[in-house]
Formats: structure tokens, C-alpha cells, sequence
């Protein structure tokens, strides 16, 4: 056994209570009232960092909540530099008595470590924190040059993160970019994330008439808003799942024959999956299977849709309005301004003129991709191969995480989406947890990634 592993194996114990007391500190970004808490965890962060044996160690302000910045820069010039990216704060906990135990107080139950932030994303973040101090500890040294960014308002849309990125630019300067913030794609299957899809988040509101009307005096001679946003939302997409929009795919970046391999190998129960969410079969977009389905091809979904009289019993009313709320899932190398706009011109073409619309674009974020075969893809492949004993697998998450484009785009560097969650321990709910074992695995890997990444 290697020195490094020794060491790793030797300190379970003491991470685990180190995590515990990290676990304690209720970081809620969102709650004005937790602002003394999250300067409490930066500062948690900032001598985690120390201790572990980082340098040039600084909690810089923002407009809203603190980010902690280390570094170890001694591997020397020709040495690659990687950027980890992680965040200490936390979503809410309600609602309150749907967990088992405090939510703040963590406890080990059945081999998993259950508070807020113990997957998102203190737990992820502490081992990588382990996995630097692991090389230094017992080789004085790290093979790589690292740099360390952990922020305070990832669960409220990391909104000062683009601006310190542009002004720090040159600190933060890497040749790639690591993020422990993604799940594997199940318990002892390990795999490693490359793909994001984006998003685009519209709006859609029909008006017909000055007031709501009496459909049996006025129904069959003025446009009901109601039916026309119905008809309007049936003609975005058609009977093989296809979104009919105009110039929608002109830009969606294909499968390759090697990357639907890599989906084939995933192991998926397409009747339990079913069964699970108490439905007969799966829908969507002909020609691909359900997992394609769900993270490398677009979609477009109706988010909320409402109108008219919807309280109990009847009221025969011709609602003066309807209104629906869409989204659009976004593969690369689609643009979400491009996709919004698309999106407005087609739904206004398709409207009948005896209505208004108006079209609003929410929000939105463009996907994201690092190449299979990049050097940290490869590496983080060989040292989860060498943690966990086989060899992992490659996905894509059908969700978004936008900082991962900040930082192709401002710093220019790939970025590795590492993660050792699961999907199923309860991210942003009730009980949420960590299961130990990845937990330690991932410090490992980590550890493992920083040597692979020279060879």
C-alpha cells in the first residue's frame, strides 16, 4: 500500500468529525438572517485550507457573500495548474419535520452521513480539501500547481461569481478546471459527467378579450385565450417527439457512434424506470433511447400553464387571458439567445390573429462539453478506475450547472466534472446524505487525479 493511500485509510475517523463540524454551520445563501453563518463557514473554509497546507489563503468580499481563494504553486512551470471550484453554502432545509434527524447536526445512519450540504456541496468539497492535504502530508508536495475557489452563493445562481472571475482572471489563470458537483451515475457504477445541457425559460401569454365573458353569449364568435395558447403549445412539437421550430437543431452537436456506445453500456431498467414513476411507457424524441433522451438531445417542456375558472364546481367563462410557462433543454452547440428568439418568432407566426401574445425569456444558460478525450477527462478516468476497482463509465447531465461555461469562456480552461453523489441522495430535500464509502473513494480519486494528470 502506498504512502498516500496508507495515509488516506488511517484518517477516516478524523474526517469524518471534521466533516460533521462543516456540516454544522447553517450556510443558507438565500437567508439574510444566516449572513453571520456564512462569513462563519468562509472563514471554516479558509482554515480548512490552511491546515491542509495551502498558501496565499484570502477571503475576498463580493456584493453578496464571500469567496475563499488558496493555493499551492510549487510543482514548477512546466507542472500543469488546476483551478477546483466548489461552493460552501446550502439550500434551506424546509420543510423541517420531513427529516429523520436535525438538519444541521449530522448523524451516520446505514453508512451514509445525513445534513444539508452533505453531498451539495460541503462534502464534495471537503474531499477534495483531503485529497490536496493526503500529498502533502506525506510527499511535502503536489504533483500538479493548484489553485482552490470555493464561493458562498452557488444555490442562489452564483451571481457575483462572473464578475470576480473577470477581475481575477489572472490569479485564477489554469489549464483545466475541476468540479466536484455532479453525481455518478448510480451506487457502484462510477462514471464520470462531460456534457450539461443548457436551458431556455420562456413565457407565454394570450389575450384575447378586454374582460373575462360569458361563453354561452359570446363562446363561438371571440377567441378564447385558453384554447389558442392550447393550440399554440400542440404545435411546438409533432408526433415523433421532434420540436418544430424553425432552425431549432440547425446547431445541435450529434451523438457520435462512440459516445452512444458509452450510453449503451450504462446500465438502465427501462421497466423499472416506468415502474418507479407509475407510468405506462416513456415519451420523447424517436430514434434515441431514454437516456439520450434525458442528457444529450434538446426538449421542450410546459413548466406551468394556466387560465380561466379553476376553482371547485363550474363557471361558464371565457377567460380574457392564458398563460404558460416553457422550457427548452439545450444541447451544444445551441445558444440560448439564439433558441429564445427562434422560439418567440415561431410561437408569434402560429398564434391566430384574433389574439394577442406576448413572449417573455425568463432566463436562460447555454450548454456545455469538454472533449472525451481531453487530458484531465482522461486522467480523472484512470484514478476513478484506480479507486474504485473498474472501469468508470462517461455521461451527461440532462440539467445545468452555468458556472461550468464561465470558466471555458472567461479563464479558457476545460473543465472535469468529478463528482462521487449519487441522484439519489437527496439533493435540495428532506434527508439529504452522503454514502461514506464514495465518500473516501473520493478523496482517493482525487488524490489518484492530481498523479494522473502529469503522466
Amino acid at each position: 500500500m502506498s504512502n498516500l493511500l496508507a495515509y488516506i485509510e488511517n484518517n477516516q475517523s478524523t474526517y469524518l468529525e471534521e466533516l460533521k463540524d462543516f456540516l454544522r454551520i447553517p450556510s443558507i445563501s438565500t437567508d439574510p438572517e444566516r449572513k453571520g453563518d456564512i462569513v462563519r463557514c468562509a472563514e471554516w473554509v479558509a482554515q480548512g485550507m490552511k491546515s491542509v497546507g495551502l498558501e496565499n489563503i484570502q477571503i475576498f468580499p463580493t456584493d453578496g457573500h464571500p469567496v475563499v481563494y488558496g493555493e499551492h504553486l510549487h510543482a514548477g512551470k512546466e507542472a500543469p495548474t488546476v483551478l477546483f471550484y466548489g461552493h460552501y453554502d446550502v439550500q434551506p432545509v424546509d420543510p423541517l419535520h420531513l427529516w429523520t434527524s436535525a438538519p444541521f447536526e449530522p448523524t451516520v445512519r446505514d453508512g451514509k452521513i445525513f445534513a444539508r450540504g452533505a453531498v451539495d456541496d460541503k462534502g464534495q468539497v471537503f474531499m477534495q480539501l483531503k485529497s490536496l492535504e493526503a500529498h502533502l502530508k506525506t510527499n511535502g508536495k503536489l504533483p500538479v500547481n493548484v489553485k482552490v475557489l470555493i464561493e458562498g452563493e452557488e444555490e442562489i445562481g452564483s451571481v457575483n461569481l462572473e464578475s470576480f472571475l473577470r477581475k481575477h482572471a489572472q490569479m485564477l489563470a489554469a489549464d483545466t478546471v475541476l468540479i466536484s458537483d455532479t453525481a455518478m451515475f448510480a451506487d457502484e457504477v462510477p462514471s464520470l459527467c462531460y456534457g450539461l445541457r443548457g436551458l431556455s425559460y420562456m413565457e407565454v401569454t394570450v389575450t384575447g378579450p378586454n374582460r373575462d365573458l360569458h361563453s354561452g353569449v359570446f363562446g363561438g364568435a371571440v377567441a378564447n385565450p385558453a384554447n389558442a395558447l392550447a393550440s399554440i403549445i400542440a404545435k411546438l412539437t409533432d408526433d415523433y417527439g421532434r420540436i418544430t421550430i424553425p432552425g431549432f437543431y440547425d446547431d445541435v452537436l450529434p451523438l457520435t457512434p462512440e459516445e452512444r456506445r458509452e450510453y449503451a453500456q450504462l446500465p438502465h431498467d427501462e421497466a423499472q424506470y416506468c415502474k418507479e414513476l407509475n407510468i405506462p411507457a416513456t415519451d420523447g424524441e424517436f430514434g434515441y433511447n431514454t437516456l439520450e433522451k434525458t442528457s444529450a438531445r434538446p426538449t421542450l417542456d410546459v413548466n406551468g400553464i394556466w387560465g380561466g375558472f379553476t376553482g371547485e364546481g363550474a363557471k361558464t367563462v371565457l377567460p380574457a387571458k392564458a398563460s404558460a410557462k416553457i422550457s427548452m433543454r439545450l444541447v451544444p452547440n445551441q445558444n440560448t439567445d439564439d433558441i429564445a428568439k427562434k422560439f418567440e418568432a415561431y410561437v408569434r407566426r402560429i398564434a391566430p390573429p384574433t389574439v394577442t401574445v406576448e413572449v417573455s425569456n425568463l432566463h436562460g444558460g447555454n450548454p456545455a462539453i469538454t472533449p472525451i478525450d481531453s487530458k484531465g477527462v482522461k486522467a480523472a478516468l484512470r484514478a476513478m478506475e484506480r479507486a474504485f476497482g473498474k472501469k468508470p463509465l462517461l455521461t451527461r447531465e440532462g440539467g445545468s450547472i452555468p458556472i461550468v461555461l464561465l470558466f471555458q469562456n472567461i479563464l479558457n480552461a476545460p473543465v472535469v466534472l468529478m463528482g462521487m453523489g449519487l441522484n439519489t441522495e437527496n439533493l435540495h430535500s428532506p434527508d439529504e446524505h452522503f454514502t461514506l464509502k464514495n465518500f473516501y473513494r473520493g478523496i482517493t480519486a482525487s488524490a489518484y487525479f492530481y498523479e494522473e494528470l502529469v503522466k
